[in-house]
Formats: structure tokens, sequence, C-alpha cells
């Protein structure tokens, strides 16, 4: 299945069968003061130099998030959304839980862009499926719906048939929903990985869906925290993760070994090309 998202004028396509995409998780001011207080001067310097750097180490997809306490994300979304696009033609996944900032940013953007995320909560179902289907973007389904996060897998399997059902009885093609199975803390629960791969197991059997996920929160709170998301990413990769949202400066050796090794890159071209792009 193929879910094509778009720049400016670049194509991207997410194929179940295809190489890892990465989408690049550092526009995010969650534990980066700088990225906060140089948006609250409008200085979209610091922005522009994440996404730079971010397309440097392999992303092919930049996850565009602004939430910090007080701010008006419907104003400043659109606002990062447009200074992107102004410097690089790359596709954009749209990080907001408000709809009203999903919509003001899709109104102004070029190309196809990923929503990040619908859930199965009624008041999610009907406040951003709409809004996909009138600007034409691709969705992220997550794992999560009015009764909370259940650690079965089988039930999050239901809340992405639920989600897909909906997007679909909207108008929206099934090959533009992404699941995202949920990667939870290890540390936490630790059964948490083995539910997660098993959710992906189910996605990629019984609908066939991309599947995306934040591939480092497993090892929230853990000492080596880059070792225990390589193991997991490439276990993911193996059952059916296919664009995960990361740090493609940790991960993208990872990603690009997997192909390798699952038979995505002939001849080894892309694997040799990125250990040369790095000066390893």
């Amino acid at each position: 299945m193929k879910t094509v998202l778009s720049g400016k004028t670049r194509e991207l396509v997410i194929d179940t069968e295809g190489p890892v995409v990465i989408i690049g998780e550092s526009i995010n001011p969650t534990r980066r003061k700088k990225l906060v207080s140089t948006l609250q001067e409008g200085d979209f310097s610091y922005v522009l130099e994440l996404a730079a750097s971010q397309i440097d180490a392999g992303a092919d997809v930049l996850d565009v998030n602004v939430g910090y306490p007080g701010v008006d994300d419907a104003r400043l979304l659109p606002e990062v959304v447009s200074a992107i696009q102004d410097n690089f033609d790359i596709p954009l996944c749209l990080d907001s839980p408000n709809p009203a900032a999903i919509e003001a940013a899709l109104r102004v953007s070029s190309g196809r862009c990923l929503i990040n995320s619908v859930n199965g909560k009624e008041e999610s179902l009907k406040a951003l499926i709409p809004v996909a289907k009138e600007y034409g973007a691709a969705i992220i389904g997550l794992c999560m719906d009015d009764d909370g996060i259940t650690d079965d897998p089988e039930k999050r399997l239901a809340i992405i048939e639920k989600i897909t059902e909906r997007a679909v009885s909207a108008g929206i093609n099934q090959e533009d929903v992404i699941a995202d199975p949920l990667a939870m803390a290890v540390s936490a629960d630790p059964r948490a990985c083995m539910v997660t791969l098993e959710t992906i197991r189910l996605v990629k059997m019984k609908l066939g869906l991309n599947i995306t996920m934040g591939a480092s929160n497993i090892s929230f709170g853990l000492p080596d925290r880059e070792s225990l998301n390589t193991a997991f990413l490439t276990l993911a990769v193996y059952r059916g993760l296919t664009c995960p949202i990361a740090n493609p400066e940790k991960i993208t050796s990872a990603a690009r070994a997997a192909d390798l090794v699952l038979g995505r890159d002939d001849f080894a071209i892309r694997f040799v090309e990125y250990y040369q792009s790095r000066n390893f």
C-alpha cells in the first residue's frame, strides 16, 4: 500500500513494501527551550536550522509542532509552515492537538501534508476527518479512544479499524490512513514493546496500512537510550513499521541497515551512500 505526500514540487511515496521513510521529530518545543524562546520572539531561524540539520541527516518528512504553554498555535503553526516551505521542498507532518491550528496550517501549505494525528475519540474523528478530506491530507490514526490506551493489541487494532472505516466513509482513501500503534515506555511496562510489535503485526496482516510511531518513546527514563531505540526500531521495521517519527541523526543508520538486510536496498547503494555522506 502506498501513501503519497509532497512538498512544493517533490513527491514522496511511503510504501509498505519499500524502504523506511523517516519523519524528523525535532521541530518540537518539548525539551527545547531555545525553540520556545525563538518562537516567542517570532524568530524562525532556529526552526530553519533544525529543518536543515534533519534533512541533512536523512529526514524525508518533517514533523512540525509549535505547541508550548500560552501559544496561539492557530496563528503560529501556519507561519512556521510557510517559513519552512519558503526554504525547503519537503513534505510536512502537521502536529497539533488543536484542529483549528491544523486547518490553518493546511490552508497555507503547499503540497500534500500528513496530519498528526487523529485518534479514536469521537471528538477527534468529527473534528479532523472532514478537515483531512477538504484539504486532501493523509492522516495518522492513533491507537487510543474515549477509553484511553489499551494494552491489548487486538483492541488497538480495532481502534485503527474504526478510524480507517470513518475516514473511508468520509471519502478518504484507505492508503491515506497511516496507523500509529503507540510505542510506550518499557521502563513503566515490561510488555510495552511486545504489545506494540504485536499491534504492528496485526495492522500489517489485517489492514495492510503504512505504520508510524514515536520511535524513541520506548526508552524514556532509561540509560543508553540510543541502543534501546535501535534494537526496537529494527524489530519494528521487520514487523511492518514504515515511517517512524524520530531524530534522523539517531536512527538513519539503523534504518538504512534494516532496509539492506530486508532486501530493500539493491547492491547496498543507499546504505553506502549514507555512510559516505556522513564521513564515518
